[in-house]
């Protein structure tokens, strides 16, 4: 009698396990991909490239519905490493799309403190509290620019960054005729 109820509840607990795991579900080799393209992403969530967010754009270029070079936010580099990864050539970065890196400021005589970038921003790089002056740190704002649209007074602007290594590139020369003009 004994050895047959340790039987069965052997056998339940061996049902048991196998059932918990078949019900994990399986990541497949495109969702793998994604996670990886995503990563590359700067994680700004600006929208910039058309999608909601960096992880529906790197679903789009896994499924091959979006090119690499809709990311404005991680300029040139990410475009390179896009295309290492998925193994296609690196394509300039969408005519007009591409900014140099900037950040934004806010004019504190204008800020009235209404919080309304605070809870634009995506990356949390302003800081404040109502009724009082913001500010940004400028070593989180990814220049995604949400800032501005959301702020009734037009106090924030955004100013060049500078150029980093990782980001510069040989100017084209049509930028370098549009300069010029």
């Amino acid at each position: 009698m004994l050895i047959a109820i340790a039987a069965v509840a052997g056998l339940a607990a061996l049902l048991g396990l196998l059932l918990g795991y078949s019900a994990i579900p399986g990541r497949t080799e495109s969702e793998r991909l994604a996670g990886r393209v995503e990563n590359l992403l700067p994680q700004t969530q600006c929208g910039q490239c058309g999608y909601p967010g960096c992880g529906s754009y790197a679903e789009a270029m896994v499924k091959e519905e979006a090119e690499i070079n809709r990311c404005p936010p991680g300029g040139e580099a990410v475009v390179r490493a896009l295309a290492r990864l998925l193994a296609k050539e690196p394509i300039p970065i969408e005519q007009g799309a591409w900014k140099p890196k900037a950040v934004a400021v806010i004019d504190a005589a204008d800020c009235i403190g209404c919080t309304l970038c605070l809870r634009a921003c995506p990356v949390d790089a302003i800081i404040g509290a109502a009724k009082q002056l913001h500010g940004i740190l400028a070593s989180e704002c990814t220049g995604c620019e949400l800032c501005l649209t959301a702020c009734p007074m037009d106090c924030i602007h955004m100013i060049s960054a500078g150029v980093e290594a990782a980001s510069w590139s040989w100017p084209s020369p049509e930028a370098a005729r549009l300069v010029a003009a």
